[in-house]
């Protein structure tokens, strides 16, 4: 039964839903559950959801073209260098952005020469090398925070001690490196940014 040339039904439909259920179960295991709890970015929890449905959807519907492997690759790779020009994205968090979107496109595109218990073992093994390293083998992730600073006294190089032990007593935080930026001797401020690790 068509409408416009176009089926009303299609058995594929059932197809779609459960490997969107599927894909769907093993992208909340790795954004909710081992992507969030690290980095609390609950923006990035809403575009990894987004995106890959985009990217689910967009699979399963161009599966039934013949498109060959040359475009597929390459329609893929633009989702795989997004960057927001007014927010750059942190390697991790590109990182994760990646794996998403090959999730997804694995979950969409997987056809008759691969079984169930292939694209679950592929699933699994994805969850299981994250988990592995982002709870065990993690190093000390190093993060930034941007300071306006009132004493541009202490932003010169012979003071730079003096200017970290002042940071660190005022933020409480053990500072491993401080980059100076645009200083403003108008309004004696400098633009100052502080780099130490998460755990401290």
């Amino acid at each position: 039964m068509e409408f416009l040339d176009i089926p009303l039904f299609d058995d594929d439909f059932f197809k779609m839903m459960f490997r969107f259920i599927l894909n769907f179960t093993f992208l909340t295991i790795i954004i909710r559950f081992v992507y969030y709890p690290s980095s609390k970015r609950k923006d990035y929890v809403f575009t990894y959801y987004l995106i890959s449905l985009i990217v689910f959807l967009l699979c399963f519907t161009l599966k039934k073209y013949n498109l060959d492997i040359g475009m597929a690759l390459g329609l893929f790779a633009i989702f795989g260098i997004i960057r927001y020009r007014t927010d750059p994205i942190d390697i991790k968090e590109m990182t994760y952005l990646f794996v998403v979107i090959g999730v997804s496109v694995i979950n969409s595109l997987a056809n008759k020469k691969m079984s169930y218990a292939e694209i679950l073992g592929a699933n699994v093994l994805i969850i299981f090398i994250l988990i592995l390293i982002e709870r065990y083998w993690a190093l000390k992730q190093e993060e930034s925070k941007f300071i306006v600073y009132e004493n541009i006294e202490n932003i010169k190089p012979e003071n730079h001690e003096i200017l970290k032990s002042d940071l660190e007593h005022r933020t409480g935080l053990t500072i491993n490196k401080v980059n100076i930026g645009k200083v403003d001797f108008l309004k004696d401020t400098a633009e100052v940014t502080i780099f130490y690790f998460k755990n401290n």
